[in-house]
């Protein structure tokens, strides 16, 4: 076996000499003993035959020497064996097996003497020794037998001589075409010689460039040419390895991102170095520390949880945020990524990637802030609110509780605004939150719902209570005095209070209720509490407006609305071309006309009439536009606007876009506002009208006499028409103050330049009357009823 191994740790070149060798050696053996062999054998069958051949003739010859008895004659016949170098003795025996007469060569102690009978006597070789035994015979039968011993032993030694030659012979022919072949089998052994060496350098040096060198294009030159193909695609994939290497360990240490790899117990069997960075230590030193030890004591159960996860649900990757300790004891916000890894035949272990949110996570906390607090006041913001209302409404229908919800609304706000500006406004808004929390019990809730608006929500409080409460912080606000720029403002608040009991709807209509009740305080003068009572005339009347707000915002966007017009009449002279008022109404899905008495007031109150406004106007410009012939007819179109459209800035651009859009005459369109509305936005409406006016446009002032002070302000208003208000134009036939305030109004007007249109005439006489006075146009069903814009008509009045 040990001989088996050296051959095996022989070169290519040693065992192919080995395999020359061996069997050169073994067949030199072989044929050499074989030689010997065959040699021996035929030499002793041609000795034996020679003998024998030998023994027949004497023993033919002494055939008479016996048969006379003459044993003289018979040793004269065997002298003749003289001459036979081998021959050693003979023995002649008589028919009785007796010896008769020999013949022995060497006379000597130790010489063979013939047995004294032929009993067992045989033919046999022994050594070099030869024992031929012949009969001898004639035609009478057997007369006897010749024994011959003979020693070859000089002969085998001949022969033996002979034998080595031809084997030494067949040495050096071995030997000689050994040599002769040794060069072949060196052609053989040096490619692969130099193969092995390449091969070992290259695994030494790492050097995947080297090359084998061709030598031959024989099986050998092909397996250099593989082993060069192979060596170029193991360079190839190496450096590929080596990239993905690279890649590897920028992506494992530079990572931002803290990498761990941990035994099931928590131990750190590594961590890259963005890891041992956080955590302040060295790659090595971590690998003798616990994840355990790094995380904040009020997470360590999040982090068994994790890890346990991880163990139950290996194949699922699992996801936790918790704190860290980091170097110096800074504390961070991580994002913990898990999962088991297996790996074959070796212990598990859990791959753990940490990222810092930290920042996110303060923000997310602050963006959570914000998402329910109020930035101006810190207060809870309106979802917020709404979260708690839907508590407490779930807690009183659980345990039959009793709570209320309060809605407040300051008073005289806006005159802080628009005096001092809104940061004066915003101060006082955080002032009076201020004041509110003070007033309020521990584990009430209080939220800014938007503007100057607040909601307070009482827990276990009853209807009386919460007056009470409500009266106590009405009280506050009045005696609070804002101070600004050494001004000092006093500020009231309106309440509506709702109860939130057992049998209490959802938190919108609770809101709903809450903020009609508000409305209703004040509608009754301001700076009051109002309680909502489901039998409460005007809280219906409020919920009505409330439910209106969402079916006009419905009319505008899919255009359910429809334009009317209602003709104006001139009163002295024929009219030639239209002359009409542009009204509104809403078209429901029954295709039933509603009028604009039942959403105006709506519309008005939730700040929906600018929006309608707008459409009006947008649609009216369309349709005169797009209707073949009409605005050749046209003398005056009037278009109503609502008095928080004075003070839209926006506005103005807007209309001026529709001129251009439609290409409609400025002269043609006569836009009427309230005496009311002017008069509260006097300075917004007086420059509204101005550039409006100095575009073409002219203007109407609508319901005038209503106001308390009309003429007053008359003067200030660069105004077109005067409309006079209805209500004193139906009676001027039997009310003679009627008609002496319509008289009044009409004259003023005219002396100051303006055109006077008279409102409500229903019929002849009124139509006459007027004339009588002097004033300009009318308008009423007597004229014309309202009718839709493609049914107007000019009409002549009452045959003029």
């Amino acid at each position: 076996m040990a001989m088996i191994n050296q051959i095996r740790n022989l070169s290519i070149h040693g065992k192919l000499l080995l395999t020359v060798l061996f069997p050169s050696i073994i067949s030199l053996f072989l044929a050499g003993f074989f030689l010997l062999m065959l040699e021996t054998v035929e030499f002793k069958k041609v000795a034996q035959n020679d003998l024998t051949t030998l023994a027949t003739v004497i023993g033919n010859r002494s055939t008479a020497a016996l048969m006379f008895g003459d044993p003289g004659l018979a040793e004269e016949n065997l002298a003749a064996l003289n001459f036979q170098p081998a021959v050693q003795a003979a023995c002649v025996y008589n028919k009785q097996g007796l010896l008769f007469a020999d013949f022995i060569k060497v006379s000597e102690p130790t010489a063979w003497h013939c047995p004294p009978t032929s009993a067992g006597l045989s033919s046999h070789y022994e050594h070099s020794l030869l024992w031929v035994t012949e009969p001898i015979t004639d035609k009478d039968g057997p007369q006897g037998s010749i024994l011959v011993h003979a020693n070859y032993a000089e002969a085998y030694w001949h022969k033996i001589e002979f034998t080595v030659v031809v084997f030494l012979v067949l040495v050096c022919g071995s030997v000689l075409a050994f040599f002769l072949t040794a060069p072949f089998i060196k052609l053989i052994a040096l490619p692969v010689k130099q193969l092995v060496t390449t091969v070992k350098t290259i695994s030494e040096t790492k050097d995947y460039s080297l090359r084998a060198n061709k030598h031959y294009q024989d099986e050998l030159g092909l397996l250099v040419d593989a082993f060069n193909e192979l060596i170029d695609k193991v360079e190839t994939q190496n450096q590929a390895l080596t990239r993905a290497k690279d890649r590897y360990l920028a992506l494992y240490d530079d990572n931002p991102t803290m990498i761990f790899n941990l035994s099931e117990q928590g131990q750190i069997m590594s961590a890259n170095l963005t890891g041992a960075h956080y955590l302040g230590a060295a790659v090595s030193a971590l690998e003798d520390c616990s994840i355990l030890d790094f995380v904040h004591p009020a997470d360590l159960a999040l982090m068994h949880e994790l890890m346990q996860q991880c163990l139950t649900s290996p194949s699922i990757v699992h996801k936790q945020e918790l704190r860290q300790v980091c170097q110096n004891g800074r504390i961070i916000w991580v994002r913990a990524t898990a999962r088991l890894v297996a790996y074959d035949k070796q212990q598990n272990s859990l791959l753990l990637v940490c990222e810092d949110v930290t920042e996110a996570y303060n923000l997310s906390q602050q963006i959570a802030y914000q998402a329910s607090h109020d930035a101006l006041t810190g207060l809870a913001n309106r979802s917020e609110f709404d979260k708690a209302i839907k508590e407490a409404i779930a807690l009183a229908h659980t345990d039959n509780s009793e709570h209320a919800l309060c809605y407040l609304d300051l008073d005289q706000f806006k005159i802080v605004n628009d005096t001092c500006g809104h940061m004066a406004g915003d101060e006082l808004l955080r002032q009076l939150s201020d004041l509110l929390k003070k007033q309020l019990r521990r584990n009430d809730f209080i939220a800014r719902l938007g503007g100057d608006e607040f909601g307070v929500l009482m827990y276990n409080c009853s209807v009386d209570q919460a007056i009470a409460a409500s009266e106590k912080i009405r009280d506050f606000v009045r005696d609070f005095h804002f101070a600004w720029d050494d001004r000092r403002f006093s500020v009231g608040v309106s309440i509506g209070i709702a109860s939130i009991t057992d049998t209490s709807g959802n938190a919108v209509n609770l809101l709903k209720e809450a903020d009609a009740a508000c409305y209703a305080a004040k509608d009754k003068g301001r700076n009051r509490v109002h309680v909502y009572r489901p039998d409460d005339k005007e809280l219906a009347l409020r919920h009505g407006e409330m439910q209106w707000v969402q079916r006009i915002e419905q009319g505008l966007e899919q255009n359910l609305f429809c334009l009317y017009g209602q003709p104006i009449a001139s009163i002295a002279h024929r009219d030639e071309k239209l002359h009409f008022e542009t009204l509104i109404r809403y078209r429901d899905t029954q295709g039933l006309i509603i009028p604009p008495g039942a959403f105006l007031p709506a519309a008005e109150r939730y700040n929906l009439a600018p929006l309608m406004d707008r459409w009006v106007i947008k649609n009216l410009f369309e349709w005169i536009a797009t209707t073949p012939g009409f605005l050749n007819r046209l003398a005056l179109c009037s278009v109503n606007l609502s008095g928080l459209s004075l003070s839209d800035e926006t506005l103005f651009k807007f209309i001026l876009e529709q001129f251009a859009v439609w290409e409609i005459p400025t002269h043609k369109i006569c836009f009427e506002i309230t005496e009311t509305a002017a008069i509260a936005n006097l300075t917004s409406a007086t420059k509204f009208i101005q550039q409006l006016r100095d575009k073409g446009c002219s203007f109407s002032l609508d319901d005038f006499g209503s106001g308390l002070s009309s003429f007053a302000y008359l003067k200030n208003l660069p105004v077109d028409f005067l409309k006079i208000d209805g209500l004193f134009v139906k009676d001027i036939l039997d009310d003679k103050i009627d008609l002496a305030m319509v008289k009044a109004i009409n004259e003023v007007g005219q002396m100051m330049g303006k055109k006077t249109v008279a409102e409500f005439v229903e019929n002849e006489k009124i139509f006459n009357l007027l004339k009588e006075l002097g004033v300009d146009y009318a308008q009423g069903y007597g004229i014309g009823k309202p009718v839709p814009l493609n049914e107007l008509k000019l009409i002549i009045p009452f045959s003029m």
